[in-house]
């Protein structure tokens, strides 16, 4: 719920946010300024808000439904009353909503909602920022709320789309290659000349373990080694082939 919203840009917002995070109904108090056409030109997609979105006189209308209400805001108050951080209002907002009706009141964008519009919600939610300077825009604290709402009601396990192509994980015999193609490479550059080539290569299998590559990973990385061999060849250098000494056993 907006109360008394001056921001024709904020509502905008708003109900686009709402939609992105599940919230279906948007109730307006006594709003400064609306058009539904312009608000969904600026929110693409939101009709369905629009079409579902009321307009009421005063705030206790908009929650004469609800069992149970939450009030966006900045100032700290010396009355004992219930203030919550984001998180916490949005795991209660969500076990309230199985009794009944549920709401996040915000209000205007120069000065908040009114001690009496406080007074007739059950607690108080305030998002921590710089105490030098506290205030959010509406539409982004909003914003705050709708998402933590988001994660109270799906747990946030919404996964995270894989990649385009699937590709199984490297196997033991494409690291051997991989490993066996980069030490020809390092000595074909004589890059072992200052070296000690054993300690080399046992820090190259753990970087490359630590990657956990997938199969077209080790084949890239692989080519990459071949590939400066023949770089060389074409430059007219010829690699020596070297046998690496033994190394000390460690």
């Amino acid at each position: 719920m907006l109360v008394e919203t001056q921001d024709l840009v904020n509502i905008a917002v708003a109900i686009r946010v709402a939609k992105n995070f599940g919230i279906e109904r948007v109730r307006l108090v006594s709003p400064r300024e609306f058009d539904a056409f312009r608000i969904e030109g600026i929110a693409h997609n939101t009709a369905d808000i629009l079409e579902r979105l009321t307009i009421v006189h005063t705030l206790d209308e908009a929650l004469a439904d609800c069992v149970w209400s939450i009030a966006l805001t900045a100032r700290e108050r010396r009355a004992k009353r219930t203030v919550l951080r984001p998180r916490e209002a949005a795991i209660e907002l969500t076990g309230q909503a199985l009794l009944g009706n549920v709401a996040l009141v915000a209000g205007r964008e120069a000065a908040g909602l009114t001690n009496d519009e406080l007074d007739h919600c059950h607690a108080l939610v305030t998002i921590p920022t710089n105490p030098s300077y506290r205030s959010l825009n509406l539409a982004q604290a909003v914003g705050v709320l709708c998402y933590e709402s988001w994660l109270a009601r799906t747990g946030g396990s919404q996964p995270l789309k894989g990649p385009r192509r699937h590709a199984d994980a490297a196997t033991g015999d494409q690291y051997e290659r991989l490993f066996a193609d980069w030490e020809e490479t390092l000595w074909a550059i004589d890059f072992f000349k200052t070296r000690q080539h054993s300690q080399v290569m046992r820090s190259l299998r753990e970087i490359v373990y630590r990657a956990q590559l997938d199969g077209r990973e080790a084949t890239l990385l692989r080519a990459m080694t071949l590939e400066v061999v023949r770089y060389l060849e074409r430059r007219g250098v010829t690699p020596e082939t070297r046998l690496p000494p033994e190394d000390p056993v460690s």
